[in-house]
């Protein structure tokens, strides 16, 4: 039985992931103000934007999506007493798929890839949601 506070090791990395995404954001916004694609005026109402920053924009605000019941649902097995081997093991499938899908979204952004990544991605959290359920219900 893994300790509790082992819960938070893939919840690190996917936070990890998320400042990762920011820096990758700042970097390409620059370059593109650099480059001459766009003005820094331009980012205060980003509605265009040009696309190397747009794709990962749009990856850091999917950081703030799916992985928002993640974040939640790994507190609330560390404050049940329900962390074991299993839901670790679980919770690090849910961060590799969130690894893969925006490293995806940020270099080749191919929508099939990026689809399947996404759902394996939303499986796994339903799957720490079901183990979460059977947890508080005491089966």
């Amino acid at each position: 039985m893994p300790t509790s506070t082992a819960i938070f090791w893939p919840v690190i990395a996917q936070v990890a992931l998320v400042h990762v995404v920011y820096f990758l954001m700042l970097k390409r916004r620059y370059r593109a103000v650099r480059a001459g694609l766009a003005k820094p005026q331009d980012y205060w109402v980003p509605a265009i934007e040009p696309e190397p920053s747009a794709t990962v924009a749009r990856s850091l605000i999917n950081q703030f999506e799916l992985p928002v019941l993640f974040f939640l649902v790994c507190v609330l097995f560390y404050v049940t007493a329900g962390v074991n081997h299993a839901v670790v093991a679980v919770a690090w499938l849910f961060v590799l798929s969130r690894f893969a899908h925006a490293y995806v979204h940020v270099t080749s952004n191919r929508l099939r890839v990026r689809q399947r990544l996404f759902v394996t991605g939303f499986v796994v959290n339903s799957v720490l949601w079901g183990l979460f359920a059977v947890h508080i219900a005491g089966i």
